[in-house]
C-alpha cells in the first residue's frame, strides 16, 4: 500500500473514530473527499504549518463545515499545531475541534464555516483580496491562491448563485474550488430537490469547469493542473464520490451524512481499507511521512517570500506602504465642515468622512449592493474593481446582498484590507448570515447600512426598518453605531476603523438632521452628556438626538431633563461603572428614544422607565408626517414625557 493510500486512510480512520466517540457529527463526508483532499494537499497547497499565517500563503476553505472532521485531520497529519489529543475530543467544550470549524488562524482555520454556502462566498473575497493586494504591491509580495471543497448543500443555498456570478464576472482566476458531487443530502438522494446542471450553470457564471471521479487522485491532479493553467476565470472542479467511500454497508447512504457509522460498521470498514479495528485513531508513521512534504514546501515557498519581501522593502517607500496595509497606525477623521444648525444626512457626512479618510488609509476599500448612490459609498477618484483594474477601491457588487456579505468577509479576513459593504438597513436580513458570522469570527467588517428607519418616508414599510438595530444589538460581538448628526458621523468611523476585533454596524439616515454643538471625541465612549439635566434622563440615538434636545427645550420651567446622545450601546457598556453613571445619573428616571422596536432599552430604563419607540409597522407617507402620527416628532415626545413624569 503506498504511503498515499495510508495518508487517505489515515483521514478516514480519523473521522470516523472521532465521530464515534462523539457520538456525534457527519463522517461520511471526510471519507468521500479523503481522495481528492491529500492530493490537493500534499502536491498542490502552499502553506507552512511553522507559519500558518505568512501573508503570502494559499487559502483553504471547508466550505461543507460538516466535514470538519476532514479539515481537522488533514491540518493534523501536515504538522500544524492540532494535536491529536483534540481530535480524539472532537466537538468537546475547550478543544478547537468543533463541530464545524471556527476560525482559529494559529491552527491553519482560515474562516468559520458550518451555514452552507458562506465559506463559498467568503473564498471569492479571500480571491478578491488577493487580486488587489496582487495589483497594488506586485507578484514578488502577493501571489497565491484560494482553494476550498463545497458541496451539494452549498451549491443548493442561493448564495452560491450570487458570489459565483460575482466571481465569474470579475474573473477570478485564482479561485478554485473542488466540488464533492456525492448526491446525498440528510433526507436522501439529492435528486429528491437538485437536478439541475451545475456546470453549465457555473460556465454560465463564466466559470472553467472540469468533471472527474473524485476516487482517482491522478484525474483529480490533472484537474488542477488544468484550472491552474486558466488565469482569467474561476474554476470549479466537479468530483463525482461516494458518500462514506469505503464503508461496506453505509456507503452512498444518507445515513452516513449526519450520524456515527456504529462499533459493526466501523470494524468492517477498518477491515476493508486493511486497517487495525482495536486501536482507535490509529496513524502509521507513513500517513505522516507523505504529509511531511505539506511543510517542507511550504517552508520553502515562506522563505522565497521573505527574501523577496526584504529585497522589495530595501525601498523605504514599499515597506512603509505594506506596513501601512497590514500594520495600519490608529486613525482620525478631522473636521467635516459643517456648520452647527446645518442640515446633513448621516449617509452624506459617512460619504465625506469616507473621502477624508481614503487618501490616508490606503487600503479602505468596498462599496454597495447596487446602492451606491444612495448609501454615499464611492471613493473619489478611485476605479471601480474590475477584471481590468485590479487596484481599484470602489466595489459593484450588484444586486447580491448575501454575496456582498460573504465577499467582504473573505476580504476582511484575508488581511491587509478594511473592507465596507454597504445597502439600505432594511436589506440586512438579506445578508445577515454573513453579518453573523463576521461577529463569530471576529472579522473587521465594516456594515454602512442607511435609510435607517420609518422617516425615508414614501416607500413605506417594506422598506422601513423597524426591528433591525434590536436584533443587530442582540448579535454578540457586533457594535451598532447610530450616529446624531455629521460630526458623531465622522467619529462612527474612525471607531470602526480602529477596531480591530470585530465588526462594527454604521447606521444612517436619509434625511438630513441638524447638526449638533457637541464635545468632540466623545463618539468612541458609546453615550455622553449632551445636555445637562435634574429631573430625568432620555437617552437618543441617531436622528431622534436633535428630537430628544428639542423636546427638553419645550419643557423647560416644567422639568429638568438630561439629554444623552448614546450611538453605540456596546462601547458605552465597556467603559468604567463611574463614567456610566456620570452620564446616568443613577437615581433619577430614564426615557429612551429611538425611531425603533423599543426592545433592549429597558435595560436603562428599568421597570418605571419610559421606551419611546414604534413596535409596529410603519406606514408610506412624508417623514414629517410619520413623525407627527407616531408621536417621533419633538411635541410628541415632549407630550409623552410630561405624562410620565406627572
Amino acid at each position: 500500500m503506498s504511503n498515499e493510500q495510508l495518508a487517505v486512510n489515515a483521514i478516514k480512520g480519523l473521522s470516523i473514530d472521532a465521530v464515534q466517540a462523539a457520538n456525534s457529527g457527519h463522517p461520511g463526508a471526510p471519507m468521500g473527499m479523503a481522495d481528492m483532499a491529500t492530493v490537493l494537499w500534499t502536491r498542490f497547497l502552499n502553506v507552512d504549518p511553522a507559519d500558518p499565517t505568512w501573508p503570502d500563503r494559499d487559502r483553504f476553505i471547508v466550505s461543507n463545515g460538516h466535514a470538519s472532521m476532514l479539515l481537522y485531520s488533514l491540518l493534523h497529519l501536515s504538522g500544524f499545531p492540532l494535536e491529536m489529543e483534540a481530535i480524539k475530543n472532537f466537538r468537546q467544550f475547550g478543544y478547537p475541534t468543533a463541530g464545524h470549524p471556527e476560525r482559529e488562524l494559529h491552527l491553519g482555520i482560515e474562516t468559520t464555516t458550518g451555514p452552507l454556502g458562506q465559506g463559498f462566498g467568503t473564498g471569492v473575497g479571500l480571491a478578491i483580496a488577493e487580486e488587489h493586494l496582487r495589483a497594488v504591491f506586485g507578484e514578488d509580495l502577493m501571489s497565491h491562491r484560494t482553494y476550498g471543497l463545497v458541496s451539494d448543500g452549498d451549491l443548493m443555498e442561493g448564495i452560491s448563485s450570487e458570489a459565483g456570478s460575482l466571481a465569474g464576472h470579475l474573473g477570478l482566476g485564482r479561485l478554485i474550488y473542488l466540488y464533492d458531487d456525492n448526491e446525498i443530502s440528510i433526507e436522501g438522494d439529492t435528486d429528491l430537490a437538485f437536478t439541475e446542471n451545475v456546470p453549465a450553470r457555473f460556465e454560465a457564471f463564466g466559470w472553467h469547469t472540469e468533471d472527474i471521479d473524485g476516487h482517482d487522485r491522478e484525474a483529480v491532479a490533472q484537474a488542477i493542473e488544468a484550472a491552474l493553467a486558466v488565469p482569467d476565470q474561476p474554476s470549479l472542479i466537479v468530483a463525482h464520490t461516494h458518500i462514506a467511500h469505503g464503508s461496506p454497508n453505509k456507503v452512498d447512504t444518507h445515513g452516513a451524512h449526519g450520524s456515527p457509522l456504529g462499533d459493526e460498521e466501523i470494524k468492517l470498514t477498518k477491515e476493508a481499507m486493511g486497517w487495525p479495528t482495536d486501536e482507535p485513531f490509529y496513524v502509521p508513521d507513513e500517513a505522516y511521512e507523505a504529509f511531511a512534504v505539506v511543510g517542507s514546501r511550504g517552508a520553502e515557498a515562506r522563505a522565497a517570500w521573505m527574501q523577496r519581501r526584504d529585497k522589495a522593502f530595501s525601498d523605504p517607500a514599499i515597506a512603509a506602504r505594506w506596513g501601512a496595509y497590514w500594520q495600519p497606525e490608529p486613525v482620525s477623521v478631522g473636521s467635516l465642515g459643517f456648520d452647527v444648525g446645518e442640515s446633513v444626512a448621516t449617509r452624506k457626512a459617512s460619504g465625506k468622512a469616507i473621502n477624508d479618510l481614503a487618501p490616508r488609509v490606503p487600503n479602505l476599500l468596498g462599496g454597495s449592493a447596487d446602492l451606491a448612490p444612495s448609501t454615499n459609498t464611492m471613493i473619489d477618484g478611485s476605479d471601480a474593481f474590475s477584471r481590468d483594474r485590479r487596484a481599484g477601491r470602489n466595489f459593484h457588487f450588484g444586486i447580491r446582498e448575501h454575496g456582498m456579505g460573504a465577499a467582504v468577509n473573505g476580504m476582511a479576513i484575508h488581511g491587509g484590507l478594511r473592507p465596507y459593504g454597504a445597502t439600505f438597513l432594511v436589506f440586512n436580513d438579506y445578508m445577515r448570515p454573513a453579518v453573523r458570522l463576521s461577529a463569530l469570527m471576529g472579522a473587521p467588517s465594516i456594515w454602512v447600512y442607511t435609510h435607517d428607519s420609518i422617516f425615508l418616508g414614501e416607500d413605506g414599510p417594506t422598506h422601513q426598518p423597524i426591528e433591525h438595530l434590536a436584533s443587530l444589538r442582540a448579535m454578540p460581538n457586533m457594535w451598532v453605531v447610530r450616529p446624531g448628526d455629521a460630526g458623531e458621523t465622522a467619529e462612527a468611523w474612525e471607531l470602526a476603523l480602529n477596531r480591530t476585533d470585530g465588526p462594527t454596524c454604521l447606521i444612517l439616515t436619509r434625511q438630513g438632521l441638524p447638526t449638533l454643538e457637541r464635545e468632540s471625541g466623545t463618539v468612541k465612549r458609546g453615550g455622553y452628556v449632551l445636555r445637562a439635566g435634574s429631573d430625568a434622563v432620555i437617552i437618543a440615538t441617531g436622528s431622534e438626538v436633535s428630537v430628544a434636545l428639542a423636546a427638553a427645550e419645550a419643557l423647560d420651567g416644567e422639568h429638568s431633563i438630561q439629554v444623552v446622545s448614546m450611538p453605540c450601546v456596546e462601547a458605552f457598556l465597556e467603559q468604567p461603572e463611574a463614567y456610566q453613571s456620570e452620564v446616568l445619573s443613577p437615581g433619577i428616571p430614564v426615557a429612551s428614544l429611538e425611531a425603533a422596536a423599543t426592545l433592549g432599552w429597558e435595560r436603562f430604563t428599568g421597570k418605571d422607565g419610559l421606551t419611546i419607540g414604534i413596535d409596529h409597522f410603519g406606514a408610506s407617507a412624508p417623514a414629517a408626517r410619520l413623525a407627527k402620527e407616531f408621536g417621533l416628532d419633538a411635541d410628541g415626545v415632549a407630550t409623552r414625557l410630561r405624562g410620565w413624569l406627572s
